[in-house]
């Protein structure tokens, strides 16, 4: 077995051993996979007023001339909506149907026609033609088969893809809660390196910067933090003090709740020629 097969199993792997245990699910009266809409409608906002950090950075060069733009899990918009001023058309990509009618309302105010598409990537790779760059941040850890997954973000590009990343595992920073409340010891891979690995290996050269976002509040509050965190841990709302509690201890304190599970504050930013 080559390098990549041996590095695209062991990524999948890595994956599949964040599966919750069933003995855990099966007591949660609520899904632990939580998709906290508003905090990534507030992300979306606060870059589209200030735009900056690397992989704006790298997507904006590559819009010199303007061009044409796909952003993959798209989300609300945090990727493309900065890039508004140099993008002549946008096609969003996303699997979450809310999550698009929150980005089309906002690339309007940013003079933008957006075309959205309902899906999965690469399943809906084929109904969307190429672009002069495509933009995919935080979603690779979602991908549990990254090889098509990253050749058809490269296939899709005329000029650069730009992928950013948490640098390990997004849920990681929740590690030690699970440890607390269930006893139960989470991995602590795949990572952003096994990425940049693959992509080496898959011949496609990639750079990368790693970075820290700055911290923001991504909740509004300190009890809408501790109830999303309360459902990922599969805990009833009974427990919400005890969340609460551990969560002061991890050093959260109420005036900024930042986000434990979305994306985290070390980021890598990673980007490659496209061949499209």
């Amino acid at each position: 077995m080559g390098p990549l097969p041996e590095l695209l199993n062991r990524w999948r792997e890595d994956l599949s051993a964040w599966a919750i245990p069933d003995h855990i699910t099966a007591g949660a009266a609520e899904s632990p996979w939580v998709l906290p809409r508003q905090v990534f409608a507030r992300r979306a906002d606060r870059l589209r007023r200030d735009p900056g950090g690397p992989s704006f950075e790298r997507a904006w060069e590559a819009l010199d001339p303007a061009g044409s733009v796909v952003d993959v899990g798209a989300g609300a918009g945090a990727a493309c909506l900065p890039l508004a001023p140099r993008t002549t058309t946008l096609t969003a990509v996303d699997a979450d149907r809310e999550m698009l009618g929150l980005l089309a309302g906002r690339a309007r105010e940013a003079g933008l026609a957006a075309r959205t598409v309902h899906g999965r990537w690469p399943d809906a790779a084929a109904q969307i033609p190429p672009a002069d760059v495509v933009t995919c941040h935080h979603v690779v850890f979602n991908v549990p088969d990254l090889g098509p997954f990253l050749e058809a973000l490269t296939t899709h590009a005329r000029r650069r893809v730009v992928v950013e990343t948490a640098a390990v595992h997004p849920l990681t920073s929740l590690n030690p809660l699970w440890l607390r409340f269930h006893g139960l010891e989470r991995p602590e891979r795949p990572t952003a390196d096994d990425t940049l690995a693959i992509l080496a290996a898959m011949g496609h050269n990639p750079r990368h910067t790693e970075w820290s976002r700055p911290a923001e509040a991504d909740y509004r509050s300190m009890a809408e933090l501790v109830e999303v965190t309360r459902r990922r841990l599969c805990l009833p709302p009974g427990r919400a003090g005890e969340v609460e509690a551990a969560l002061v201890e991890l050093g959260i304190g109420p005036g900024q709740p930042r986000d434990l599970g979305s994306s985290g504050r070390d980021v890598v930013t990673i980007w490659w020629e496209g061949i499209a």
